[in-house]
């Protein structure tokens, strides 16, 4: 096994080496894989070498410093490490019974995530899969809260014959928001749509006016960062018109809510601690290995009765709610390593250089394309910039990823095609950025 492990990390090591120069996408189509199941066992040394030979060809360097495609980052060296070590140990993080060194970690990355972030300190936190997970667990339990506010137990009697909950969002919130909708119910057609600013941010007098049209329980989704602009809706302003309303608010901030953990760009984020969930990623902004994500609920209570079950094989395992008691999953890994690793390499001040420093290459990038004769359609507030050369954006998306300097994907944002660049992975430079940049106006026929 220790011959095997130290294999399998040189491997990965060789391939992290290899990131700032290697072509960043790949056409090619891993054959490795292909083939019957054999009949004879093999050698687990075999085993690796072949896994790692086969998957070389299909590897894109999403992990590199010029990958800027789906707000993407790339794991930390010590939160790299601590997945080695938390793969090795095998630790099930369903409760403290099974890892209490999983639950000491979580318990504390999830205090320092609450600091960081602006959350109260006495909100519960869930280590989930990522945005998806977290919002889905959040809106349970604003769905929990607001029906049982209106005497009606969903966990007991479903949703048939149940008070109607009104679902306020913005028109531009992320697609993860519906799918949590359907998976719980609701049904996307209980969406009321509120409109939005210029820069896709909610329009706070327009869910007033919202709000006021209704009524009955309600939940509001706000969003911090959207995922074209960057732009962050008013939270207080908004979060204080939903409690007129005794309306559940609950943030999508999957990667803006790290603005917070940033001195220049929190005041973006005023008001964050007023709503009642928040979503999170760790595997965006903090540069932490997929997958990983953070749903945290105000009240703990509500969070624990709504995601929790009981079993009698679990009698014993402990009466205080954590881990898996906050989670959708029961079998899960230890995501706490990690995350403890990444916040313990970075430190406070670590964090809020990277979130400042991917903010500032966004607006060089912008900024390097501008000059050359690129139009910019958003204020480039946090790590996301909106790029347009006129016709043929589809095309050139495909160029660009074909020439393999940089990746980067294409977006629809107020019927028009862009360019979608997100800066967010920690190992990027300025000449990552400039090099990046010089490809893309070469491409695009604007070298000057």
């Amino acid at each position: 096994m220790r011959t095997l492990l130290t294999r399998a990390a040189e491997l990965a090591a060789d391939y992290r080496a290899s990131l700032p120069e290697r072509p960043v996408a790949t056409a090619a189509t891993p054959a490795g894989f292909g083939g019957p199941l054999p009949k004879d066992p093999a050698p687990p040394s075999e085993v690796l070498e072949e896994l790692a030979r086969a998957a070389e060809p299909g590897l894109v360097a999403t992990a590199g410093p010029r990958f800027f495609g789906f707000v993407i980052g790339g794991a930390l060296p010590a939160a790299t490490a601590a997945d080695v070590l938390a793969a090795g140990w095998d630790q099930n993080g369903f409760n403290a019974v099974l890892s209490p060194a999983a639950a000491a970690a979580e318990e504390t990355a999830g205090r320092w995530l609450k600091d960081l972030l602006g959350i109260p300190a006495t909100a519960s936190a869930g280590f989930v899969t990522g945005g998806q997970a977290a919002n889905t667990v959040g809106l349970a339990a604003a769905r929990h809260h607001v029906l049982a506010e209106a005497g009606w137990d969903v966990e007991r009697d479903g949703l048939a014959g149940a008070p109607r909950v009104r679902i306020v969002a913005s028109e531009e919130r992320h697609a993860t928001i519906d799918r949590a909708l359907r998976l719980l119910g609701f049904g996307t057609s209980a969406v009321e749509p509120v409109a939005a600013g210029s820069q896709g941010a909610m329009d706070v007098a327009a869910l007033e006016r919202t709000l006021a049209a209704g009524s009955g329980p309600a939940i509001v989704c706000l969003q911090a960062g959207n995922v074209n602009t960057g732009a962050c809706d008013d939270l207080r302003a908004a979060c204080e018109a939903a409690r007129a309303h005794r309306a559940w608010v609950h943030v999508d901030g999957a990667f803006g809510l790290w603005a917070a953990a940033n001195p220049a760009t929190a005041p973006l984020l005023d008001g964050v601690e007023l709503a009642d969930s928040w979503a999170c990623d760790g595997h965006k902004w903090l540069n932490v290995p997929y997958d990983s994500g953070f749903v945290f609920c105000a009240r703990p209570d509500v969070h624990a009765e709504t995601i929790a079950y009981r079993a009698a094989y679990l009698a014993g395992a402990g009466e205080l709610a954590g881990m898996g008691d906050l989670t959708l999953e029961s079998s899960r890994r230890a995501r706490g390593f990690a995350v403890w690793a990444a916040l313990r390499e970075l430190g406070r001040d670590g964090v809020a250089e990277l979130v400042d420093r991917c903010c500032r290459l966004a607006r060089r990038f912008a900024g390097k394309l501008a000059d050359g004769g690129a139009a910019i359609a958003n204020d480039v507030v946090l790590n996301q910039v909106l790029v347009s050369f006129g016709d043929g954006t589809d095309d050139l998306v495909r160029r660009i990823q074909d020439d393999g300097t940089c990746w980067i994907g294409g977006t629809t944002w107020r019927g028009r095609r862009y360019l979608r660049i997100s800066v967010s992975n920690w190992s990027t430079t300025e000449a990552d950025v400039d090099r990046s940049a010089a490809a893309i106006l070469r491409l695009a026929g604007r070298v000057q």
